[in-house]
């Protein structure tokens, strides 16, 4: 590995490490451009639009989805949001129920449950994993506990083992959110198999994309029904359809909304999903490789893989230094000079929920008539391990790993090129 500590950071005037392009995301197959096209000609543009006398490409992908997962059935939604909303809305949730949330992973998975009118309690991560503490979670279900959000995130995986005990001895139900761990597998089995729903997102920078979309698995043909129900106004898809006529019969047996996915978004989400587990795999090479590379820089380490996970993918591929490294002063400040090297994005981790400006619930005009608005204040929880995670770690996008060995060399060069010059930022900080 070339390296360039004798010059300047980019940050500062210097020659960048890189100044040659990363490979594209999303990449628009010829095989996306043709189901699109046969989407945009098919005169069916929604679920909600008229039967033509062949399957929609929303059933489609939702049948192709729930094969990839091996679980009976998928039900595609407009985002991962409202992959969550309707999942919580299936179990439960609702004002007066609490939900226990990661508190460091994407904002979604709290604002979901407090838009719901149920508290989310938001715990602590385990520190090497930055996944969801199965201990912290634990300790805090009582009897008004709904749901457990479980996330599998910063190409790790929380404890299944552990959580699918705690769920057993408990009888608090399981939402598997998944949205950075498409193809990810515990023990053999993918993830989103193991709590008692899956949740998917497909926006633009996830490993399984149609630009925006989301996905709810389950086993459970009665809950098929219902999420059915949940993403289509309280509509389900009639058994016999009739060219020319809605596919969708109505029903009615919970209160539905429209969250359904387009054809649009389900055409191109087809064909991102033939690509899936061979992309997945070349990240995963080249992601082995890099943390080799990384090993080497003093102060420099990749998260560890948990015992369970057998088959490990990547959202985005996490940095953490020292925190002697990092210093007084803040990662921001690493991720903007890495970013200069490299010429791409590069990003902190997810702000800790107890202190992330874009997670404020009391800001809400649904909380108005709540009683207990002090219960939603998301400063009233502790978490040491998250907040360190956040002060310590960075992150770039997995279309990163899908070069070769120079572009890792390129990425490792980058960050022992500014992890050494890491003074002269606190200096001009």
């Amino acid at each position: 590995m070339t390296t360039l500590h004798s010059s300047a950071l980019a940050l500062f005037g210097g020659a960048p490490v890189r100044s040659r392009p990363w490979p594209a995301w999303p990449v628009a197959t010829d095989r996306t451009l043709d189901l699109l096209q046969q989407a945009a000609g098919s005169g069916r543009w929604a679920v909600s639009g008229a039967y033509t006398g062949e399957p929609g490409f929303e059933r489609r992908f939702a049948e192709a989805f729930a094969r990839f997962q091996g679980t009976g059935h998928a039900v595609p939604t407009t985002n991962g949001s409202a992959a969550l909303t309707i999942a919580m809305e299936e179990l439960g949730v609702g004002p007066g129920t609490e939900v226990v949330v990661p508190g460091l992973t994407w904002v979604a998975c709290a604002s979901a449950a407090a838009a719901l009118g149920a508290v989310p309690i938001l715990v602590d991560v385990e520190p090497d994993t930055l996944s969801i503490s199965a201990s912290a979670a634990a300790a805090a279900i009582n009897e008004r506990t709904a749901a457990i959000v479980l996330v599998h995130a910063y190409c790790s995986a929380a404890d299944l083992d552990a959580f699918t005990e705690l769920s057993r001895s408990t009888g608090v139900p399981i939402i598997e959110d998944c949205s950075q761990a498409h193809g990810a597998e515990w023990r053999g089995r993918k993830v989103g198999n193991f709590g008692e729903l899956g949740v998917f997102s497909f926006q633009q920078t996830k490993v399984l994309t149609s630009g925006e979309g989301g996905a709810v698995t389950t086993d459970s043909a009665e809950r098929y029904d219902r999420l059915q129900q949940y993403r289509a106004n309280g509509r389900r898809y009639t058994a016999s359809p009739v060219a020319g006529q809605l596919e969708l019969e109505d029903v009615g047996a919970v209160e539905g909304h429209n969250h359904s996915m387009s054809e649009i978004h389900a055409a191109i989400a087809l064909a991102q999903l033939e690509l899936l587990d061979e992309q997945n795999s070349h990240r995963e090479r080249n992601a082995g490789m890099l943390a080799g590379m990384l090993a080497r820089i003093p102060g420099v380490s990749t998260l560890p893989v948990p015992e369970g996970l057998t088959r490990r993918t990547y959202y985005d591929h996490v940095i953490r230094l020292d925190p002697e490294v990092v210093g007084p002063f803040s990662i921001n400040r690493v991720v903007d000079a890495v970013a200069a090297e490299l010429g791409t994005f590069v990003e902190t981790l997810d702000a800790p929920l107890n202190a992330n400006p874009l997670y404020v619930p009391l800001r809400s005009p649904r909380l108005a008539r709540l009683a207990e608005r002090g219960e939603f204040d998301p400063r009233r929880f502790d978490l040491p391990a998250a907040t360190e995670g956040h002060r310590t770690c960075f992150a770039f996008l997995h279309h990163l790993l899908l070069g070769g060995e120079e572009d890792m060399a390129d990425i490792a060069e980058a960050v022992e090129k500014v992890v050494t010059a890491v003074p002269s930022l606190e200096e001009k900080a």
